[in-house]
């Protein structure tokens, strides 16, 4: 085991920046090098305050609007014809006319010549078929690829609810296993209130993303499950970087008096929070790409559900690696162990040295103020003494002349 006994508690960033006589960091200085300058540990219930507020929005969500499951999941028709001058709007009218009730979804897919509509519906019968295809064609008149109007450029499809369950089942499973890993994982990798911590940021940025998922209201599709579960993969990445740079710097702490844990925590974040940043960035500019390029001007649905579910993954495990891990780690070791203990023998003294300072500051000002005056080399006067006309007055110049010792 590390002796830790003789460790010297010097930590220059944290001095720096509680010396309230030295110049402060400026913001972008503070980001780059870490200093600590950023009390995040010390706001945390302005950061739970901030966490229960998105997973309160996202369990609202999840459990009133619900999630709109993708066809693979839910099963039902689907009916596809070429978008050339056909709306949506056009087709969700012929589709109501010619079966009564509305389609589940209508959409536009893709761009230019190779546009779509894709009809979304419940499971149609063979009949119900014939008549919506028989209606699409007498509207629109969709031609083939010779250019010539043709029924077969409507295309049809059928996923039974049998096969879409076992999707879903299957997705589930894989959700399920891959987070009971990643607990296996955490538990071996940290002690048990880093484990603690980490799994709490995990299932809140899994329960914070399929709310806001759930709020869009975009279709929940096999490319969604499986961003899920690349985001839950990153999340865990952040963790055990922002973690491994806490153990570190409170390595030893409690034989230390000189600095707190949540104030080498708080020093832990900021030391990190420079690479979240970046991370996160770096990650989201190819997402946002995927946006523009292949939902706005591609028109590619898949790939919408899957950049969706990545973007608000990414941001919110970012936040909650930094803002919400540490904190809970500093909260949960501040209520139960040691740490409690040493954080207010830190602050006791702390304390008892500013009082110590301030009481040796008093007695030295005292002292000067009943110091005897200095009058000459090796003789004092009290200010208290009369003084007569054998001695020169305080302030005049001296004469020059000296007196001569008699015989």
């Amino acid at each position: 085991m590390r002796d830790t006994s003789s460790v010297i508690d010097t930590d220059s960033e944290l001095d720096y920046e509680s010396d309230k006589s030295t110049k402060k960091h400026s913001l972008f200085e503070r980001l780059y090098t870490g200093t600590g300058g950023f009390e995040i540990v010390g706001r945390r219930k302005l950061f739970y305050g901030v966490a229960a507020v998105l997973l309160l929005i996202a369990i609202l969500s999840i459990a009133i609007r619900g999630f709109t499951l993708g066809i693979d999941f839910a099963g039902g028709s689907r009916i596809q014809l070429p978008a050339d001058g056909v709306t949506t709007s056009q087709v969700e009218k012929v589709y109501n006319q010619a079966l009564g009730h509305d389609a589940v979804t209508v959409q536009k897919v893709g761009s230019g010549s190779a546009a779509t509509i894709q009809i979304r519906s419940d499971t149609l019968s063979r009949e119900q078929t014939d008549t919506l295809q028989n209606a699409l064609f007498t509207a629109f008149k969709p031609k083939d690829s010779n250019g010539q109007p043709n029924m077969n450029a409507i295309s049809t499809a059928e996923i039974s609810e049998t096969w879409g369950g076992q999707v879903t089942h299957k997705a589930l499973l894989a959700l399920g296993v891959f987070v009971l890993l990643t607990m296996i994982y955490i538990a071996i990798r940290f002690e048990r209130d880093m484990s603690i911590a980490a799994i709490g940021s995990l299932f809140f940025n899994l329960v914070v993303t399929a709310g806001i998922y759930s709020l869009v209201g975009f279709e929940v599709t096999p490319a969604a499950v499986i961003g899920l579960l690349t985001i839950l993969g990153y999340v865990l990445y952040d963790n055990v970087v922002v973690f491994d740079k806490v153990e570190e710097n409170t390595d030893g702490v409690l034989n230390l008096t000189k600095h707190t844990y949540a104030e080498k925590a708080n020093l832990a974040a900021n030391q990190t929070l420079m690479r979240s940043i970046n991370t996160t960035v770096i990650g989201i500019l190819p997402i946002i790409g995927m946006l523009v390029i292949a939902v706005w001007l591609l028109g590619v649905g898949t790939l919408k559900d899957l950049a969706l579910v990545q973007l608000v993954g990414m941001i919110v495990g970012a936040y909650s690696s930094i803002f919400f891990a540490v904190p809970l780690l500093v909260t949960i070791k501040e209520r139960f162990g040691p740490v409690a203990a040493h954080t207010k023998k830190v602050l006791a003294r702390r304390s008892g040295a500013l009082t110590g300072r301030a009481t040796d500051a008093a007695a030295q000002r005292a002292d000067a103020a009943s110091r005897p005056v200095t009058v000459g080399a090796g003789r004092e006067a009290s200010a208290s003494r009369p003084r007569g006309g054998e001695g020169p007055r305080p302030g005049t110049r001296p004469s020059g002349k000296r007196t001569k010792k008699r015989h």
